[in-house]
């Protein structure tokens, strides 16, 4: 296994018009992330067909991401299919890419990334600070979590999983279903209570009158105008009710449902985003016109530049997906500025630096931010991680 290369191909060969077969993983986000790509391409008179492929992060939902095996959960099922000619190329959420892959494969591919941020959605929008002592949060993600607990010890952290959709399902569940309740319990009043009775009620019809005010439409009607994830929330049995999660902002973009929940960004400063967090990256043998074909249509320069610095860290560091690692690299003239935070699974032990990284010779200016982290004892922190992953 060798690492991916993350600089663009520069193959001259004549472009293939022949139907490009492009894999995916079959969750909503993954099929809406591989349309972007496919009409980017599409864009250049490439036909494209999708592919979907089920991956093992897909088989097994009941497990959180770093407990799935090494790296690349989500990742691998779709590599084998080039290489077993399968199909032409594959379409990942970079962050979810092993930092070492197939000799054969490149990425040659990495369109403009959406936002790196990491939001925190509350049914309210209630910030992190102002949340309750001892409050719930989701996340199947260990920096997120190290990095909660880094700002708030007092907060219960507990595992989420699912497609994004799933969970805020989750998140939205219980104030619906009390709201449904509540609802249905004023409505059985209502009919027990009967068209008479407020004659000689002098308190209680005043009561009433108030709980009426909160209903105006009955719940039929309020039912036909929630918003489809809505719907599904009030179906969801529930083993833990959150008071927020935290998701990337990229994927709520992506699958089209900010607008369904109430959230508050978290400063990247602090909550460093997970390397290549918000860019895509699309796969494909290392020579021959694929390559060719994916990175003239859709590669996106400064994006190649920032996650590669990122996946370089990540990479020298080591620490895959089984350390709390955030590495996030902003591209500023003739530098990328890029910060790092490693840390202990409880938050209460980090190492945390910024550099800035001439572009000029970027990915080993990367690597060798990385060796001074790991100097400072992001290696033992790493270390520690590791021993706790495998006990």
């Amino acid at each position: 296994m060798v690492a991916f290369s993350l600089v663009a191909v520069e193959d001259t060969s004549m472009t293939t018009r022949a139907t490009l077969r492009l894999a995916t993983r079959g969750s909503d986000l993954a099929l809406r992330q591989a349309a972007t790509v496919r009409d980017s391409l599409s864009g250049r008179r490439q036909d494209v067909d999708l592919v979907e492929v089920e991956t093992r992060g897909d088989q097994i939902r009941d497990e959180l991401i770093h407990r799935l095996g090494k790296t690349g959960a989500f990742v691998r099922a779709l590599d084998e299919k080039i290489l077993d000619g399968d199909v032409d190329a594959a379409v990942h959420s970079m962050k979810d890419m092993p930092t070492e892959g197939p000799a054969e494969l490149v990425v040659s591919g990495v369109p403009e990334r959406e936002s790196a941020t990491d939001l925190l959605l509350t049914p309210d929008g209630t910030p992190l600070e102002d949340l309750p002592q001892g409050a719930v949060v989701g996340t199947s993600s260990l920096r997120r979590k190290a990095q909660l607990l880094a700002e708030r010890p007092d907060l219960e952290v507990e595992p989420l999983r699912g497609n994004v959709d799933t969970r805020i399902e989750k998140l939205l569940a219980p104030e619906l279903q009390a709201e449904h309740e509540r609802r249905l319990e004023a409505e059985q009043d209502e009919k027990a209570d009967g068209p008479d009775a407020d004659e000689g009620d002098t308190d209680g019809g005043a009561e009433r009158s108030d709980a009426d005010a909160d209903f105006a439409e009955s719940t039929e009607a309020w039912f036909d105008g929630l918003a489809e994830i809505e719907r599904r929330a009030l179906e969801r049995d529930l083993d833990t009710e959150y008071d927020a999660i935290v998701l990337a902002e990229a994927g709520l973009r992506r699958a089209g449902l900010l607008h369904h929940v109430e959230y508050v960004p978290l400063d990247p400063a602090s909550f460093v985003p997970a390397p290549g967090q918000g860019a895509i990256a699309v796969t494909s043998h290392a020579d021959g016109d694929v390559s060719e074909t994916v990175r003239s249509a859709i590669d996106h320069p400064r994006t190649r530049v920032e996650t590669t610095v990122e996946r370089t860290v990540l990479a020298e560091l080591g620490g895959g997906c089984i350390a709390p690692i955030g590495v996030h690299a902003t591209l500023q003239g003739e530098y990328v500025h890029t910060a790092a935070r490693i840390l202990s699974g409880d938050g209460t032990e980090e190492v945390a630096a910024t550099r800035d990284i001439p572009v000029t010779d970027h990915a080993n200016a990367a690597a060798a931010f990385a060796a001074d982290l790991a100097d400072r004892g992001a290696d033992d922190l790493i270390a520690a991680a590791r021993e706790a992953a495998e006990e």
